[in-house]
């Protein structure tokens, strides 16, 4: 290091504190900056995910739809700015049910999102025309946002031919899709070493506090950093890290796990959206199965109805094959422990769930594909909603509790952060993100009664 002293930190290399890094260097011209991280940047979560993105979230307000819409603005101007080098695309997030007792429920969900912000609710019933705009495949701009609630099932069998033929209704929200996050994290790191930002490789073991305020850290091989501000972007550390000035956050971990395999077949198109499952469903065995699985105490389980939200999309570019199927069809709520065990049944759940939505898969029952399994934890809030916080200790900062829409939320996330540390006016949402939230005495029975938390 050329120096010991410098006016920010920001530990962890994730694409939250990447983001951070960038929006302060490039954006706000700070100068003077660490990011630290004990390993590679993005190697820890931020690699490992589904890499999607939306703007679709539920109430009670439009604290989340305009965070997610600021953040989605700032990804699309990197996308100008860099020739689109993190491959952003707009193919949306298609929901799918084949309960006609849902439409309604379809129906008054997709209400609430798009009354708050997201974009004009578009409807495809039986009497109407076909007036649906399907995504353009590789394309972001000039795409429709909103969304399409798809109860023609002419339509859907139209577009959308893979899904079960009893597919009586389907949500295409359209602001969404995905994109590369290690080539956005890589880009948002060069830019800002680009800009004077530093890397420096190393735990963060101990702070040191002066009359309640931040006045350096000691790393785990010695090294001691004077700092003015320090912002906490550990991801899945962020509440032990936290712990170390005395703070102890709201938070839990959650273990996440994904599935790549190779779909030989092409069940699914590669110009597919991400596909999502909405109906909660009993697994497909045959009699002998469920009396293996009856047999063992650790997997009856299985025989019971199972949550919904299995879900799938295509990954690479048009020479791949790999899709990545992922489901939480139990919570996992673990403190984070690296590295990660996965559980060895994994692969084979997700596809039989994915089967109740695209049939063609179940070739896969008979003929396994190898699987890659990876994941991470969400760290996340009791109501879902992130910390984009000050502290009550001077120059400690949060960035955090993403709980798996951290690539999605970042660039705008990390703009707010930015906005607190130099005390620049930020939106009037962002105070829906502060950790002082917590001090209202009703406010955790006010989230107890919110019915979704867009958790997918």
């Amino acid at each position: 290091m050329k120096s010991k002293s410098y006016d920010i930190g920001i530990i962890g290399a994730g694409i939250a504190g990447l983001s951070t890094a960038y929006m302060l260097s490039v954006i706000y011209k700070i100068k003077n900056i660490l990011v630290i991280d004990e390993l590679a940047p993005l190697s820890l979560t931020s690699d490992k995910s589904t890499e999607c993105y939306r703007n679709w979230w539920p109430g009670p307000d439009d604290s989340m739809i305009r965070l997610m819409n600021h953040s989605i603005s700032w990804l699309e101007l990197l996308a100008r700015k860099s020739d689109n080098r993190f491959n952003l695309n707009r193919r949306g997030y298609l929901y799918a049910t084949d309960d006609v007792d849902h439409i309604d429920q379809f129906f008054q969900d997709a209400e609430v999102p798009s009354r708050l912000g997201a974009g004009d609710l578009r409807i495809h019933g039986n009497a109407s025309t076909d007036s649906y705009i399907p995504a353009l495949d590789g394309k972001w701009e000039d795409q429709p946002d909103g969304a399409d609630l798809i109860t023609n099932t002419t339509i859907i069998k139209e577009y959308f031919p893979y899904l079960t033929q009893n597919t009586c209704g389907i949500l295409h929200v359209r602001k969404a899709g995905w994109f590369s996050a290690q080539q956005l994290g890589m880009y948002l790191l060069e830019e800002a070493q680009q800009s004077g930002v530093e890397y420096y490789r190393a735990r963060v073991d101990h702070f040191d506090t002066h009359k309640n305020s931040i006045q350096s850290i000691t790393c785990s091989n010695g090294t001691k950093i004077s700092l003015k501000v320090v912002i906490n972007a550990t991801g899945p550390l962020i509440k032990q890290v936290s712990k170390l000035v005395g703070i102890d956050l709201p938070v839990h971990c959650e273990l996440h796990q994904k599935n790549a395999f190779e779909d030989c077949f092409s069940i699914i198109p590669r110009n597919a959206p991400l596909l999502i499952w909405n109906d909660p469903q009993y697994l497909y065995w045959t009699k002998d199965e469920k009396e293996e699985i009856s047999s063992d105490n650790s997997l009856g389980w299985l025989l019971n109805k199972l949550p919904n939200g299995v879900h799938t999309r295509p990954e690479g570019a048009h020479g791949s094959h790999t899709i990545l199927t992922l489901w939480e069809y139990k919570k996992n709520i673990i403190e984070p422990t690296f590295p990660i065990t996965y559980e060895q049944f994994y692969p084979e759940i997700v596809l039989r769930g994915l089967i109740k939505m695209i049939p063609g898969l179940s070739v896969y029952l008979d003929k396994p594909q190898r699987s890659h399994i990876d994941g991470g934890y969400y760290t996340r809030t009791p109501e879902n909603r992130p910390i984009i916080s000050p502290t009550p200790i001077d120059g400690f900062y949060i960035i955090g509790a993403f709980s798996g829409f951290g690539l999605m939320a970042s660039l705008g996330a990390a703009d707010l952060i930015s906005r607190q540390i130099l005390n620049i006016h930020a939106p009037d949402f962002a105070k829906k993100f502060l950790l002082e939230r917590y001090n209202k005495p009703d406010y955790l029975d006010q989230i107890m009664t919110w019915e979704n938390t867009g958790q997918l």
